[in-house]
This record gives C-alpha cells, structure tokens and sequence, in this order.
C-alpha cells in the first residue's frame, strides 16, 4: 500500500491543477451565463481537498491509523462535493471518481493495516 500512497499522492497534486483551472473556467462561464450554478466553486472545493489529501497521502505513506482516516475524509468530501454539486461542469465527475477510488483504497488500506 506504501505504492499505491505515493502514486495517488502525486496524482491527485498534479491533477489538482487541472480541476482547479477547469474549475475557474466553468465558475466563469456559469457567472457569464447567470445560471446560477454552483460547479465552479464546487471544483475548487474537490481541487483543495485533492491536494490536501495528495500531501497527506505522500506524507503518511509509511502507514499510520490516522493519516489513512485524514485520507478518507479528505478524498470523502472531495468525492462528496464533486458528485452533489457538479451541475453542468462534467469534467467533474471524471475528478470525484478519482477522489472516490482513493477513498475506497485507503478503507482497504485501514483494514489490512497490521494492528
């Protein structure tokens, strides 16, 4: 799992970048078109929860009961926030399925932790 902590970490920073341009992107275009929609903000929440969680994540890669919590949660409100509030910025999904895979490696992760 040491593996698969350091390569989701770096993933989720470098992707980081890419949801939060798309993210001002689309906060534009829903600003421009008055529709009152909510994705561009919601991609900048899913890009801060991303990074946090890729640094958590390179961090604690080492194993520890409370970073793989930290993870959960992080990548939990990520996936969370992506998948209620992504409106007409469908690039989002793409990104709260990827905050989602993490979730559910770092469950397994805390589950086959030696104790």
């Amino acid at each position: 799992m040491k593996t698969w902590k350091l390569v989701s970490g770096i993933l989720s920073i470098v992707l980081c970048l890419f949801v939060l341009l798309q993210s001002c992107a689309a906060g534009a275009s829903n600003a421009l078109a008055e529709t009152g929609e909510v994705s561009g903000s919601a991609g900048l929440i899913v890009s801060i929860m991303m990074l946090s969680g890729g640094i958590v994540s390179i961090v604690t890669r080492n194993g520890s009961k409370g970073g793989n919590i930290a993870l959960i949660v992080l990548y939990g409100i990520a996936a969370l926030c992506g998948f209620t509030l992504a409106g007409s910025f469908g690039d989002l999904y793409i990104w709260s399925t990827w905050c989602l895979i993490c979730v559910i490696l770092a469950v397994v992760s805390l589950v086959k932790m030696k104790k």
